[in-house]
């Protein structure tokens, strides 16, 4: 008898090739439409929209026509929010509701935020849904970055006085409309969230048993004002894959999943690295030229000026600089070290921030942690320069010991100025990644540089 193994499926991440593209670029001039069906019939939504990436607009909006709604929809949502700006101006406002309707209400409300009103108006009014159309315009009021603006309607929630059989039913007819369901959500006559029942509670349930016999009241939810962070913390804290949204009087509204999480927390590592950067806009490779010009000339310009004022304090300095040369030997020293010690210290602090694993820590010991490794670094630090120095310059050591001091202080310095400048920018809301950039190169270079001459002044 011959033996049959199961060999387990291997999937073959699809790879867009010169050759495949241009296969369909044919195929879209010619108006081969089986040909791109079957194609397409074969890739994941995921790998059509890289294909969109590389199409024009009038491409890109012939071959999503031809594809089942369903389909679309789902590639639409998965484009990048500048992508999907230009390629839905394609389409008209009637083209769009057709995709919006099957869409999840948060995905549509992203979509018809990302339009002129006009025409976000118009898609409203286009969709066929009712529901979805009730449903967007509920989440329109909210900020994007709240629970509010990140949650969606669809859930399933049955009622506390209800027997599990209904319940069943429930779930098969709200279920519809809910592409995944991790909970049913138990709530009373007013919509007041009370708890929740797992489907495997539903499953075992005896025959006749009631909602309140087996739900559980212990349930996480958030209200509405949260804000994006404190959403992603809960979640993470307590290892949920969905949370329920509530109004201030504890009106079971909606519910965040944990795919959108990770969209918002991927867009604040984003933002954060941009601002870490000296990019103050949220800006991508093929935006305008201006645009990607005014993201990045503000930090630029604001480097500049700090670095004018540098040279100001070094040309205080000219007579020293001219009586004992090797001084200008150690500059860039100074400023590197500096720059690297306050970046390192704001850094960690900023990480801090954002997963609050430094947040019940009181400032007092937190800055006395600071300064014992600050120390700590300095004197090694101190310690490597002097040695540095001799081999540099010779057996000199006052310049020796010049050097030695001014790295100690300027190590010191920048870890104070690392650690501080992110919990004060913190403190008045503004990004704290900013701390970890050029502003905090710019600050410690001139600190440096100050108290470098100010030591040589004092000591040669």
């Amino acid at each position: 008898m011959e033996q049959i193994t199961n060999q387990p499926f291997e999937l073959t991440p699809f790879e867009l090739t010169k050759e495949y593209l241009e296969k369909i670029q044919s195929a879209i001039s010619q108006e081969d439409n089986e040909l791109i069906r079957t194609e397409m019939g074969e890739l994941y939504p995921a790998d059509i929209t890289n294909i969109l990436y590389e199409l024009n607009g009038e491409d890109s909006h012939y071959l999503v026509c031809l594809l089942d709604k369903k389909l679309g929809a789902e590639i639409i949502t998965n484009l990048d929010t500048d992508d999907r700006k230009k390629f839905l101006k394609n389409f008209t406002p009637q083209e769009i509701a057709e995709y919006v309707d099957l869409l999840d209400s948060d995905d549509a409300v992203d979509i018809l935020n990302e339009q002129p009103k006009d025409i976000s108006e118009d898609i409203i009014g286009s969709l066929k849904d009712k529901e979805q159309a009730r449903f967007v315009n509920d989440l329109m009021h909210y900020d994007e970055d709240s629970a509010g603006g990140l949650m969606q309607k669809e859930l399933v929630k049955i009622n506390i006085k209800q027997s599990v059989t209904e319940c069943v039913e429930e779930i098969r007819r709200q279920a519809e409309d809910v592409e995944n369901v991790y909970s049913v959500y138990v709530v009373d006559d007013d919509i007041i969230l009370k708890g929740r029942v797992s489907l495997k509670k539903i499953i075992l349930a005896k025959k006749g048993s009631k909602v309140a016999d087996i739900y559980d009241e212990d349930i996480v939810s958030v209200k509405t004002t949260a804000t994006g962070e404190e959403v992603a913390d809960v979640m993470q804290k307590y290892d949920l894959d969905a949370v329920p949204v509530v109004n201030i009087q504890g009106r079971l509204l909606g519910r965040i999943t944990i795919d959108d999480v990770v969209d918002f927390i991927t867009e604040q590592a984003q933002e954060d690295a941009q601002a870490m950067t000296g990019i103050s806009e949220d800006v991508e490779e093929d935006d305008s030229i201006w645009r990607l010009v005014r993201s990045r000339l503000p930090w630029l310009l604001g480097g500049m000026c700090g670095s004018f004022l540098a040279a100001k304090i070094i040309a205080n300095f000219d007579d020293k600089l001219s009586a004992v040369t090797a001084i200008a030997f150690f500059i860039p020293l100074i400023g590197s070290t500096g720059g690297n010690v306050g970046i390192q210290s704001s850094s960690i602090i900023v990480q801090s921030l954002a997963d609050k694993s430094g947040i019940d820590t009181p400032l007092g010991e937190r800055l006395v942690k600071v300064l014992k490794v600050a120390l700590l670094n300095a004197l090694i630090a101190g310690l490597f320069a002097f040695v540095g120095s001799m081999i540099v310059d010779g057996v000199n050591t006052h310049l020796s010991l010049t050097v030695s001091l001014s790295i100690f202080s300027v190590v010191m310095l920048a870890s104070l100025m690392g650690t501080i400048t992110p919990l004060v920018l913190n403190k008045f809301n503004i990004n704290p990644a900013i701390a970890s950039g050029p502003f905090i190169t710019t600050t410690n270079d001139l600190l440096g540089y100050g108290v470098y001459f100010l030591i040589v002044y004092l000591l040669m």
